[in-house]
């Protein structure tokens, strides 16, 4: 990844308020997706028109990194089953600065119907190929 990569802005979600994320936290540069992150979701489901669905059920918070992301402080996430580069993990601490809490949106809650079809689907499938119905 270039430098221009990672000058991007990062950020976490979490039921949890916070100041420090812990080293082997999940960060993305993807807003929405640290946002849907913040429900503690098992299931999260993106489509190709980019909607991001989940099972999450907790508020939160969305949080930004607060400091520079290097190639030293993160690592892909090796069992991500979302397209290469949207999740990453954290190799050490880093703080954080509180965005504001988030709500959980009913349009972008998965149906038992749709969680169920995910489950099928990741039944014959390895991590990182996981494509969303």
């Amino acid at each position: 990844m270039s430098a221009a990569f990672y000058s991007k802005p990062w950020y976490h979600g979490s039921p949890l308020r916070i100041t420090i994320l812990k080293a082997g936290s999940t960060i993305t540069q993807d807003r929405s997706l640290a946002r849907i992150f913040s429900h503690e979701p098992t299931f999260v489901s993106i489509d190709e028109g980019g909607l991001i669905k989940h099972n999450g059920k907790a508020e939160g918070f969305l949080y930004a990194i607060s400091g520079k992301v290097g190639t030293n402080d993160v690592t892909p996430h090796p069992d991500s089953r979302m397209e290469s580069g949207k999740e990453w993990l954290t190799l050490q601490p880093l703080e954080v600065r509180l965005i504001g809490p988030t709500k959980i949106v009913r349009g972008e809650v998965l149906s038992e119907a749709e969680i169920a079809m995910l489950r099928k689907i990741l039944e014959g499938q390895q991590p990182g190929k996981l494509r969303p119905p």
